[in-house]
C-alpha cells in the first residue's frame, strides 16, 4: 500500500510512518515544519516540506499511485482564547478542505482522519435516580467553591461518568475542538460529494496520546508530560481540581497500530463509507493517578500536590468505548495505563 502521511514529522505521525514502514507499505512523508509543534524547522530526510492549506498546488506526482491519505496534520492544543480560533481553522479546518479538493482532483478517493475526543466535549453521565443526564458546561462560580462535579439536572446529586461511543451527542468547547469536529464534517461531506468516484474515510478519536518523541513543555505537550516535566525539575506535579477528573491514555504506538489497521479498513470499504472510532486504552484512569504513575517511573517517591485550581473550558470526565475500533478494526491496546506510564517518566521525549 502507498500512503500519503501529512504531519509526518509530528509525535504521532513518526510513528505511524514507522509502524507503516515496518509493515513494508510505501510512505510518502508530507509536514510543513512548524516551529512550535517540532522544535525546530529542519526537515527530516525523505519528508517533503508543504502546507495542507496549498495542497491543491502540490506536484501532482506526490498523490500519484497512492492508495490511501492518512491526515494527522493539525494544530493542537487547548485552544482556551479566542485568539486562537484563526490559526484552528486555518490549519485545520482549511487544510482538511484543501486535502479533500486535491484528493478528489487526482482520483484518490481513501482518507484516515486524525480526529480527537474532544468532538465530545463532556463525556457521558448518569444520575442513579434519574438515567443519562448531559450537563450544561460547570459554572465558574461553583469551580471557584471547589464544587467540580456535574450534577442532575432533576435532583442535583453528583453525576456518575459512563463510557461514551461513538454515537454520542458531540458538543466540542474549545477552539481546538471545534475545529476538529468540522474536519469531521467536511470529511463526511467529501465522502457523500464524491461517494460515485469511490470515496471512503475513516475517523478516529484519539483520547489522550502519549509515548517517546512527545514534545516537552510546549502547547503540544499533554499533562502526562507536563507531570514528568515538574519531576525532572525536583517539583511536585501539580494536578487540578481534586484529581478525581477521569481520562483514557493510549499509547502512541497502540495509536501507530490503530492507523495502519484503518488503512487498511478503508482501502476495502465500500465506496461511501465514513466511520468515526475511539482509540483508546480501555482502562480509565484519573489524573491524580497519571501523576502517580508517572512518578512511580523516577526515583523520586512524590506525591502530587492536589492544588483544587482549575481551566475553563475543562470537562470533569470523558472515557471512551474502544469496542467499536475492536469489533470492525481489530484494534485492542496493547500497552496499558499502568505499565505505560511509568515507563514513560524515562522514555525519550523531543526538545
Amino acid at each position: 500500500m502507498r500512503v500519503l502521511l501529512t504531519g509526518s514529522a509530528g509525535f504521532i505521525g513518526t510513528a505511524i510512518g514507522r509502524a507503516l514502514e515496518d509493515g513494508g507499505h510505501d510512505v510518502v512523508r508530507v509536514d510543513l515544519m512548524l516551529e512550535q509543534a517540532h522544535g525546530s524547522t529542519e526537515v527530516p530526510e525523505g519528508t517533503h516540506r508543504l502546507d495542507v492549506r496549498d495542497a491543491v498546488g502540490w506536484p501532482s506526482e506526490l498523490l500519484e499511485g497512492v492508495d490511501a491519505v492518512c491526515h494527522q496534520a493539525a494544530v493542537v492544543g487547548a485552544g482556551v482564547t479566542v485568539a486562537d480560533l484563526p490559526a484552528y481553522a486555518a490549519h485545520n479546518d482549511l487544510g482538511t478542505a484543501a486535502l479533500l479538493a486535491a484528493m478528489h482532483a487526482r482520483g484518490v478517493g481513501r482518507l484516515v482522519l486524525a480526529s480527537s475526543m474532544v468532538v465530545y466535549g463532556e463525556g457521558r453521565y448518569t444520575c442513579a435516580t434519574h438515567g443519562d443526564q448531559v450537563p450544561p458546561p460547570r459554572a465558574v462560580a461553583a469551580l471557584e467553591a471547589g464544587d467540580v462535579e456535574n450534577h442532575c439536572g432533576v435532583c442535583g446529586a453528583d453525576l456518575a461518568w459512563a463510557l461514551v461511543d461513538e454515537d454520542a451527542r458531540l458538543d466540542p468547547r474549545s477552539s481546538y475542538a471545534a475545529s476538529k469536529l468540522a474536519q469531521e464534517h467536511y470529511t463526511s461531506a467529501w465522502v457523500r460529494q464524491a461517494a460515485e468516484s469511490g470515496a471512503s474515510a475513516i475517523a478516529l478519536r484519539y483520547h489522550n496520546v502519549y509515548g517517546p518523541g512527545m514534545p516537552r513543555d510546549t502547547p503540544y505537550s499533554g499533562v502526562a508530560a507536563m507531570f514528568r516535566s515538574s519531576l525532572e525539575r525536583g517539583e511536585r506535579p501539580q494536578v487540578y481540581e481534586d484529581g478525581g477528573q477521569v481520562r483514557d491514555f493510549v499509547h502512541v504506538a497502540d495509536v501507530a497500530r490503530a492507523n495502519v489497521l484503518a488503512l487498511g479498513a478503508v482501502v476495502a470499504a465500500d465506496a461511501g463509507t465514513f466511520e468515526a472510532f475511539n482509540v483508546a486504552s480501555g482502562h480509565p484512569v484519573s489524573i491524580l493517578d497519571v501523576a502517580r504513575l508517572v512518578a512511580e517511573g523516577t526515583d523520586a517517591r512524590v506525591e502530587p500536590q492536589v492544588t483544587g485550581g482549575y481551566r475553563l473550558g475543562d470537562v470533569r470526565h470523558v472515557v471512551a468505548s474502544p469496542a467499536r475500533a475492536e469489533a470492525t478494526l481489530g484494534f485492542r491496546a496493547e500497552i496499558l495505563p499502568g505499565t505505560g506510564l511509568p515507563a514513560f517518566a524515562t522514555t525519550p521525549l523531543r526538545a
